[in-house]
């Protein structure tokens, strides 16, 4: 199956650039249907026009992104080695509420270009 995401230009370069291995998302029905073996494009935002294509190599799901960020080393995020694990929170607090964290659970999306 072929999934189409959007990413900020920063994460989809890092993608690109193989410096981040590590998707982080909600684990919404959208991402529920996302399985080992399928395709991701990425449309880097903010024109949609440059496209990465990915495969999905593994699924990590935990009830919260302290728990994913516990349980993987910074560099896979695209994440400098220096953040604590509140910052890399705060950094999801931009894209996703704490109550829809409650709510989804969360995922990290293991990829290869």
């Amino acid at each position: 199956m072929i999934h189409e995401m959007r990413l900020d230009t920063e994460p989809f370069e890092k993608i690109k650039a193989g410096k981040k291995t590590i998707e982080i998302r909600l684990y919404d029905e959208k991402r529920q249907k996302v399985k080992v073996g399928d395709i991701i494009i990425f449309h880097k935002l903010p024109d949609n026009v440059e496209t990465i294509k990915v495969e999905v190599v593994g699924l990590s799901i935990f009830g919260s992104f302290r728990d994913l960020f516990s349980n993987f080393d910074k560099s896979k995020f695209g994440y400098d080695k220096n953040l604590t694990i509140d910052e890399e929170i705060q950094m999801q607090r931009a894209y996703y509420s704490e109550e829809e964290e409650k709510k989804y659970g969360v995922v990290g999306i293991h990829i290869k270009c």
